[in-house]
């Protein structure tokens, strides 16, 4: 029989005074742990000690946020899992009918004829462009359908805009015309239109989509910038080479914002508290830059949309959709570019200049965006406008 008389509970790494039967010991016996006969002092050497232990989560800990903040404040220039075709023309068909539109002669009416066999062409025509102060106007209907609520905060607006109606360059009168709508979809990427785009007479973009590293798809150039608060750029080098921007009222403080970066006077922080997001201060445009979207536009295109909506609701036009309704007031042909969302394929781009997917618009209940998708293929295969990107 083996009899052990003494434990050794002596560790030099503890400042407590060892038991008294330990002091007591003239030689401690080693204790030997059970895994593999490894001694105490031998596993003293693989394990760290306990300021190392705490460098060393420290340096993971502060590697595993850097791996999760650093992509978010420098994204890559290429977004991820999306193949880049960027460096070829995605559809040389498409492209080569498009410069085929542009060598043929501008023809004065073509919308105005090609519209009379839809339905609803009646509702889309001869519909006020801008707000004027010259034409006092009783509204039915609050924003964004009509100014509704909305009449003090529009005469400060349109108090500040020297020339608030339609310019003379814009009129039909001037020529025969073209519109090229510029929408933000992502089958514009990769299509190589931009010089193609550049080539119209009235450019008109939408809310913050830029311009500046997109020029190859999406052009240079810019007529009517067609925006509200929340969806301005942010960035000064998006209103260059700008020659309108046209305010999309949503709300009346939307007119309060236009007088603010009219005039320079700063919105207080209350009026700031109620847009749903951070809104800009400065718009690098002059006074007479500026203009009121006729709310008329969006109501119409509304009373439109509810004939090709499948649940009828109290659903907003796009600015997009609103954009094209424009178009068709100021010009005689009118092409759309970077128009169609393809919800059969979920992965595809949503937008040209980001890797938003195209599943996210699922979950938006503001726009129909399937009943306006039925309104604009009626218009292409009516032949009121060209689809240049092929999407519709």
């Amino acid at each position: 029989m083996v009899t052990v008389n003494h434990l050794s509970v002596e560790d030099p790494d503890d400042s407590f005074p060892l038991l008294p039967e330990a002091a007591e010991a003239e030689t401690p016996t080693p204790v030997y742990h059970r895994q593999r006969g490894v001694t105490k002092s031998e596993s003293k050497e693989f394990f760290l000690s306990r300021r190392e232990n705490l460098a060393l989560s420290l340096v993971l800990l502060i590697g595993c946020y850097s791996a999760i903040l650093i992509p978010a404040y420098f994204p890559l220039d290429k977004p991820a899992n999306i193949s880049d075709d960027s460096l070829y023309p995605r559809d040389l068909v498409l492209l080569n009918r498009s410069a085929s539109l542009l060598s043929d002669p501008c023809q004065p009416l073509w919308c105005l004829n090609h519209l009379k066999p839809l339905s609803c062409s009646a509702d889309l025509l001869d519909i006020p462009v801008f707000v004027q102060q010259d034409r006092p106007e009783s509204w039915d209907l609050p924003p964004p359908l009509g100014l509704q609520g909305s009449e003090e905060n529009l005469a400060l607006a349109l108090a500040s805009l020297p020339h608030p109606d339609l310019p003379s360059s814009l009129k039909k009168e001037g020529g025969c015309k073209r519109c090229v709508v510029v929408g933000s979809g992502g089958i514009l990427h990769g299509s190589h239109l931009g010089s193609h785009i550049d080539q119209y007479d009235i450019i008109i973009r939408l809310n913050n989509a830029p311009v500046p590293g997109f020029e190859r798809d999406a052009g240079t150039q810019t007529t009517i910038r067609l925006l509200y608060p929340e969806g301005a750029p942010t960035s000064a080098d998006e209103y260059k080479n700008t020659t309108m921007v046209a305010l999309v009222v949503f709300k009346s403080l939307d007119l309060a914002w236009l007088t603010s970066v009219i005039t320079k006077q700063p919105l207080s922080f209350w009026s700031k508290m109620w847009f749903w997001k951070e809104v800009v201060d400065d718009v690098p445009l002059k006074a007479e830059n500026f203009r009121i979207l006729h709310p008329e536009i969006m109501h119409k295109t509304e009373e439109v949309l509810q004939k090709y909506a499948l649940k009828h609701g109290n659903t907003v036009p796009t600015i997009g959709a609103s954009a094209v309704v424009l178009a068709l007031q100021l010009c005689d042909q009118v092409s759309l570019a970077g128009f169609g969302y393809d919800m059969q394929h979920p992965e595809a781009r949503l937008h040209y200049y980001e890797a938003v997917r195209m599943d996210t618009m699922k979950v938006q209940v503001v726009h129909d965006v399937s009943a306006e998708k039925l309104f604009l293929r009626d218009l292409v295969a009516a032949g009121a406008v060209t689809d240049l990107t092929g999407a519709l």
